[in-house]
């Protein structure tokens, strides 16, 4: 008997890493376009990283918020983080679940 936790197989492939790669070439391919678009900086300094993490975080967010009907404590169980942190997020964020509703 398989330990529940253990991944599937077929044909001897590993479909959730097999999953994993191809999620991982596209978020590369998507990244790459992005960096491109936002490299260019005025003064020198680029702020590449933290602009595309609060991308990717806005649209985990909003993710999480539809799918759970717009239950706040709900959709930061889903993400694996503290309501409260969910929360103060999604201010910084300028989210509102009112207008992306």
């Amino acid at each position: 008997m398989r330990a529940k936790n253990q991944n599937k197989t077929t044909a001897g492939i590993d479909v959730q890493e097999t999953c994993f790669t191809v999620v991982e070439e596209i978020l590369e391919k998507n990244l790459d376009d992005l960096a491109t678009v936002l490299s260019v900086s005025d003064n020198g300094k680029s702020k590449l990283h933290e602009e595309i993490m609060a991308m990717v975080e806005k649209g985990l967010f909003k993710i999480a918020l539809r799918r759970s009907s717009y239950v706040k404590s709900t959709a930061a169980a889903f993400l694996g983080i503290n309501r409260n942190t969910f929360t103060d997020k999604m201010a910084k964020l300028g989210i509102d679940c009112e207008k992306i509703k």
